[in-house]
């Protein structure tokens, strides 16, 4: 299931999109909020672009919105069957939201970058000989 090749492995690992051979954030910690965003600005082994053109990554924040909505229909669920009262609920949803904000700005790059690329095998092969 999390096989390279896939968008899922791509997504789930922040590898590049094109051969998922290398990292496209410079730091993998999400945490260090100064550079939660940095990005290398082509792949070191396929050589690909990720920022393709001019404010490329604005539409990862409809993803992004998208994620935050699911995640937080899950944990009011979760919640609310736990027995949490609704404020409660909604209380959790704040917080573990905030917590993850950083998880889910990297994942939702990752998601709108793989609905535009696909994976190619041969990738790093032919970039090794034009190189």
């Amino acid at each position: 299931m999390l096989k390279k090749g896939s968008k899922l492995y791509s997504i789930l690992t922040g590898t590049c999109p094109k051969c998922n051979s290398d990292k496209m954030f410079v730091n993998p910690n999400p945490y260090n909020i100064g550079q939660n965003l940095k990005m290398h600005t082509r792949c070191r082994k396929c050589g690909f672009v990720y920022k393709m053109e001019t404010s490329f990554f604005f539409g990862a924040m409809y993803v992004s919105y998208g994620l935050a909505v699911f995640l937080g229909m899950v944990i009011f669920g979760i919640a609310y069957a736990l027995g949490a009262g609704l404020l409660t609920a909604f209380g959790w949803i704040f917080f573990l939201l905030f917590a993850l904000m950083p998880v889910i700005t990297r994942v939702s790059r990752a998601i709108y970058i793989n609905l535009f690329v696909n994976y190619d095998a041969n990738a790093v092969k032919r970039y090794e000989e034009n190189a």
